[in-house]
């Protein structure tokens, strides 16, 4: 081997290396993946004494961005959203709260067959909702949960609701980290079930009854 041919060897082994290193060791650290976090489920939802006959189908609810999201939103201003970093959702708020209600709804057996907006079966009647909060708010240290949703319970084969309820949820956190807002959300949220299973039941869901009187949603506020 040549001189030439040595150093050629010589050069290329060196930028092998080089190479190697920078590929181990990048500049650029590699961002942590974000803590998923679940939307608990009721834990105490109680069985009904009585069961409606009909079947009930839970819709998606319906949301506008930054609700129809994954992200775990602050407001800290009544003008102002922010997001806690490093965290969100197992899934958009829209999805997990639908799966929470479902959950509840056949927890509680009040009605004969609950099922979700994705499956192929009908149903006798739909309940429908509209997120309008589901975020935190901050007064000095203390950190407080707000779940509000307008609710519909419609019957499927005239498309009449029959009855209409807006309801708000409170619940404030034990301090300001992540682990007690989620679990301050599923707090809320189980209030939340207990409310519109309590109101589902109470509304008169005959095939012929017509819209009528809806509640005034001061009832619902908590």
């Amino acid at each position: 081997m040549n001189n030439a041919t040595a150093k050629a060897f010589r050069t290329v082994g060196t930028a092998l290396v080089v190479t190697g290193i920078m590929t181990a060791c990048t500049v650029f650290p590699t961002p942590e993946a974000p803590r998923v976090m679940d939307f608990p489920a009721p834990q105490n939802v109680e069985k009904s004494v009585t069961i409606n006959p009909q079947s009930l189908r839970v819709d998606t609810p319906l949301a506008t961005e930054p609700f129809n999201s994954t992200r775990i939103l602050a407001k800290p201003e009544p003008w102002e959203f922010r997001v806690y970093g490093g965290v969100r959702w197992r899934d958009t708020v829209p999805v997990i709260l639908r799966d929470m209600l479902v959950d509840a709804l056949r927890t509680s057996a009040s009605f004969r067959n609950v099922s979700m907006d994705t499956g192929p079966g009908n149903t006798d009647l739909t309940l429908a909702s509209e997120i309008t909060a589901f975020h935190t708010t901050s007064q000095g240290n203390s950190t407080r949960v707000t779940i509000a949703i307008y609710g519909q319970l419609i019957n499927n084969r005239s498309r009449m609701t029959l009855c209409s309820d807006r309801f708000i949820i409170f619940t404030p956190a034990e301090d300001n980290s992540i682990d007690s807002i989620v679990q301050a959300f599923g707090i809320a949220g189980e209030r939340l079930a207990e409310d519109v299973i309590s109101w589902a039941k109470a509304c008169e869901t005959s095939p012929d009854q017509a819209s009528s009187g809806n509640r005034s949603g001061q009832a619902a506020l908590r």
